[in-house]
């Protein structure tokens, strides 16, 4: 049946198994809005703002990785929605999650002229995304479509932009079918890799693995604890990867990341055989590339990844195995040579995490570590914790058990305002689990207007504020540079519970740890949106022990 660019266009995203796009209309692409009213299959979500709606496309991807595998997709418009939407691409490029935007562009005939908000998006977005292109021809939408998804999904996971010309939409005529649906390669280990693999562990004293990162999903998850289970292989999780394996797992060791373990960093260091599974390495897990060092010297690095650019990129690998991290994790905890005499490093290493992960009290009338006590007793410990950046992490970062998969979704871009979108993507994909934003008050500033939209498609959601009056990781910093010298990180902020009252939300002030368990029992009693303001001194600077007036050396 002959349609328009625009109804080829949905329907390819259908024949995808695209349910849902995250968008802040446009005119630009108009068309495509009026077919997207006609889906049977597809939701639309209306945003309050392009970053907001990105950081949702990103965040609906990586939750997607633990069932269809299938890239959030957003559209925005041309020139400052695209602008505003490129923290939502650069997260999904760092995070190694896929997702695609579509960007409504100028006519065809207004190219090169400057024309209302003209942009080149194809070469703006090159720096940002695996694959980013322009659709010139309306009969070419399939090709571009299922293109898209396969960049997306392969490999190392990541966005990809499609520049959609306001003309191109309107073509009609058009009798193009869409191309079949695009899987994820199976991309298996190799026998002879995996023999080798299993030799140094045999051979190894002192291994441990870091887990985590490009396509990760229920498979990996699942598989990769029972052989490390098997062997007693201690399990770290990279930055912000911590429900890659269930922290209950009795060899779960930690995280890595800011602020980790101090005894986990130290059997980093001591370690003579570091298996990375899907883990980049990157800069926040491996400490400035020194607790795990490009070159490693008196370390073995068996590296394995789905993509082959990634491996010996930036580290020098002893055995490099391309693979999916899921047909890896099967291969291995299936395979049973008996040649590794299981190790006891992994109890070991469980127990000093538990010891570190154990919330004490520190005396703050609002202490943040004895209120992570309290979320552990009143909070499902498979709920999806979302955050953005700022040291107010930390606290349930070093604390909340993370049961779930997925159960995290945060940043390792370090992003601010990504935990609000974030926890409405989780509370459209997965209504019947407790989703809890957490932000500081600078981070929750940044995309607080999304409540709006958890609003309009009635979103069960759970939103903490960590309010210290301040750019809290930067005050840290300042005070270790510049000590008593404060400058630009004071915040004035509004009343947030009247903030949130506005949208018909359920709110309450706290002062102090008793107040915090009172509201957050209340909150749980109830449904729709929740938040609570929690009012912290800014001596508490980080869940590692950091207060203002140690930096200052008082």
């Amino acid at each position: 049946m002959a349609m328009t660019a625009a109804q080829l266009l949905v329907e390819c995203l259908a024949a995808q198994q695209c349910d849902r796009v995250f968008t802040v209309p446009g005119e630009s692409f108009l068309p495509v809005l009026d077919a997207l009213r006609d889906s049977e299959t597809i939701q639309t979500v209306t945003c309050r703002h392009e970053g907001g709606a990105a950081f949702m496309a990103c965040a609906d991807g990586a939750m997607n990785l633990s069932g269809s595998g299938r890239p959030g997709v957003c559209f925005v418009t041309r020139g400052p929605g695209a602008a505003n939407a490129s923290i939502g691409v650069h997260v999904a490029f760092q995070d190694s999650q896929p997702m695609i935007l579509f960007v409504g562009d100028v006519g065809r005939p207004m190219r090169d002229r400057e024309g209302f908000q003209e942009v080149d998006f194809p070469a703006f977005f090159a720096p940002l995304a695996k694959w980013a292109a322009r659709i010139e021809e309306a009969a070419r939408i399939p090709e571009y479509v299922a293109r898209a998804y396969a960049v997306a999904i392969s490999g190392r996971p990541g966005p990809v932009v499609l520049a959609l010309p306001e003309d191109m939409l309107h073509e009609s005529g058009l009798d193009v079918a869409p191309r079949p649906f695009v899987h994820r390669p199976a991309q298996a280990p190799c026998p002879d890799a995996i023999m080798a693999m299993m030799a140094l562990l045999a051979d190894a004293a002192a291994p441990l693995a870091v887990v985590g990162g490009a396509g990760w999903g229920a498979k990996a998850h699942e598989y990769f604890a029972r052989f490390a289970e098997r062997i007693g292989l201690p399990v770290a999780t990279a930055f912000r990867r911590q429900d890659a394996i269930s922290p209950a797992s009795p060899v779960y060791a930690g995280n890595l990341g800011y602020g980790p373990d101090p005894k986990l960093a130290e059997r980093v260091r001591r370690a003579d055989l570091i298996l990375a599974v899907g883990a980049r390495l990157g800069e926040a897990t491996t400490d400035g590339y020194t607790l795990i060092t490009p070159d490693h010297r008196g370390q073995t690095l068996i590296h394995v990844h789905p993509d082959p650019n990634e491996l010996n990129r930036v580290y020098r690998t002893d055995l490099a195995i391309c693979a999916d991290v899921g047909e890896f994790s099967e291969c291995a905890a299936l395979w049973d040579e008996g040649e590794i005499i299981p190790f006891d490093a992994g109890a070991e290493a469980h127990r000093e995490w538990r010891e570190w992960s154990t919330p004490g009290d520190t005396g703050h009338a609002l202490d943040l570590a004895a209120c992570l006590a309290a979320a552990r007793e009143v909070l499902p410990a498979d709920a999806i914790v979302c955050n953005g950046a700022g040291n107010f992490s930390g606290w349930w970062h070093r604390y909340w058990p993370y049961a779930g998969y997925p159960s995290q979704l945060a940043p390792t871009a370090g992003a601010m305002g990504y935990g609000v979108p974030a926890a409405v993507a989780a509370a459209l994909r997965f209504p019947d689990r407790c989703v809890l934003a957490v932000a500081g008050d600078g981070d929750f500033l940044m995309t607080a207007q999304e409540l709006a939209t958890a609003a309009q498609y009635h979103c069960n959601l759970l939103v903490i504020v960590i309010d210290n009056g301040a750019y809290g990781t930067i005050r840290m910093h300042q005070e270790r540079a510049y000590p008593g010298r404060v400058s630009a990180t004071d915040l004035r902020n509004p009343d947030f519970v009247t903030y949130a009252v506005s949208f018909g939300a359920w709110a309450k002030r706290v002062a102090t740890t008793d107040a915090f368990r009172e509201a957050l029992e209340q909150a749980v009693e109830r449904r729709g949106i929740r938040l609570i303001h929690c009012m912290v001194d800014i001596e508490q600077l980080s869940a590692a022990g950091a207060t203002v007036s140690a930096l200052r050396g008082r």
